[in-house]
C-alpha cells in the first residue's frame, strides 16, 4: 500500500509539472477576454532524451579463453602450409571478439570425435569449428547467437554429371560425410543408409572423393566452398539436401562467456565487421536465408 501511495504521489506531481509547461495566458481567468485575444507566453517543456541504448561490453581483463578447432575444416580453420600456423574464419572472428572484450584467444587443435565431452570436462572454454545448432545439442551445451546460416550441399568431382535424384536412385553411387555431425544426419535423411560412408573428418572424406572411392560428400556449403578453394577445378556442388541450418559458437552450460561474446557479435554485425568477415570466407549473412 505504501508503495502504491508513493507511486500515486509521483504521478500526481508529474501531472502538475507537465500541466505547467506549454502556452500560458497572461490574463487571469477571472478577467479573461475571449480566447482569440489572449496573449500567450511559451513555457518550455522538459526534453526527453531519445538516444540509442548504450552497448555494454564486459571487460574480461586480458583473460585467456581456450577455443577448440580442428584445423582441418576450411574455411573455418586450417594450417597454413607456408607458416605452419592456424588460419581461417574462426581465427579472425575470435581475434576481433577478443579485441572488443579485452581477452586473448588460445586456439587449441582438437579432434572432432570427443570434442563435446572434452569441453564439458573443462578442457575448452569455447568450441568454434562451424557447429550447427541442432536441437538435441541444446540439452548439453549453450550456444551463441548464430553467425551464419548454411545449407547442406552434395559435393562431387567436377566432371560428374549425376543429379541429386540420380544419387537417391542409383545404389552404386556412394556418399560420405563426417560421423557424429549434423551433415551425417542430413545425409542419412536424404539418401538410403546403405549409401552413407562414415569418415572421421571431412578432409578424409574429400580425399576419398577425389580418389574415386566415393562419389559425393555431404557438408555445409561454407565448408564445400573451402575445399573447392583448396582444390581448384576439381570439385563442385550439385544441390542442397537440407537448408536453413544455423552455425554458432558453443559453450559449456551456464558459461559466463555467452553474453559477452553475444554482445561482441551483435556489435560486429551492426557495424559491418561480421558481414565483411563472412563475405571474405564465403559465409552468408546470418540475417539472410541460406542458398539452395
Amino acid at each position: 500500500m505504501k508503495k502504491f501511495s508513493f507511486v500515486l504521489s509521483v504521478l500526481v506531481l508529474a501531472s502538475f509539472i507537465l500541466a505547467g509547461c506549454g502556452p500560458k495566458p497572461t490574463t487571469p481567468l477571472a478577467t479573461a477576454v475571449p480566447a482569440t485575444a489572449v496573449p500567450v507566453t511559451e513555457v518550455p517543456c522538459p526534453v526527453v532524451p531519445t538516444a540509442e541504448p548504450t552497448r555494454v561490453f564486459t571487460d574480461l581483463g586480458g583473460r585467456t579463453i581456450t577455443v577448440a578447432v580442428e584445423n582441418i575444416y576450411p574455411p573455418f580453420n586450417s594450417i597454413d602450409q607456408t607458416t605452419n600456423k592456424g588460419v581461417g574464419y574462426d581465427y579472425d572472428v575470435f581475434a576481433e571478439i577478443c579485441l572488443r572484450l579485452n581477452c586473448v584467444a588460445d586456439m587449441r587443435q582438437a579432434a572432432w570425435e570427443g570434442i563435446f565431452p572434452a569441453m564439458a570436462a573443462g578442457e575448452y572454454d569455447v568450441l568454434a569449428d562451424g557447429v550447427t545448432t541442432y536441437p538435441y545439442r541444446y540439452w548439453a551445451v549453450d550456444f551463441s547467437i548464430p553467425y551464419t546460416l548454411v545449407s547442406q550441399q552434395l559435393m562431387v568431382r567436377a566432371d560428374d554429371t549425376h543429379t541429386l535424384d540420380d544419387f537417391v536412385a542409383d545404389a552404386n553411387l556412394k556418399v560420405g560425410s563426417q560421423i557424429a555431425t549434423t551433415n551425417y544426419i542430413a545425409a542419412g535423411e536424404f539418401f538410403p543408409d546403405t549409401k552413407i560412408q562414415a569418415y572421421s573428418e571431412f578432409g578424409a572424406a574429400t580425399l576419398a572423393l577425389l580418389a574415386g572411392d566415393i562419389d559425393g560428400v555431404v557438408l555445409d556449403d561454407a565448408a564445400a566452398y573451402g575445399f573447392m578453394q583448396a582444390n581448384p577445378g576439381l570439385l563442385k556442388t550439385i544441390g542442397a539436401v537440407k537448408t536453413g541450418d544455423a552455425l554458432a559458437f558453443v559453450f559449456p552450460p551456464y558459461s559466463d562467456l555467452v553474453n559477452p561474446v553475444n554482445a561482441a557479435l551483435r556489435a560486429m554485425h551492426d557495424d559491418g565487421t561480421l558481414l565483411e568477415l563472412n563475405r571474405r570466407y564465403g559465409l552468408a549473412d546470418p540475417a539472410e536465408a541460406p542458398p539452395e
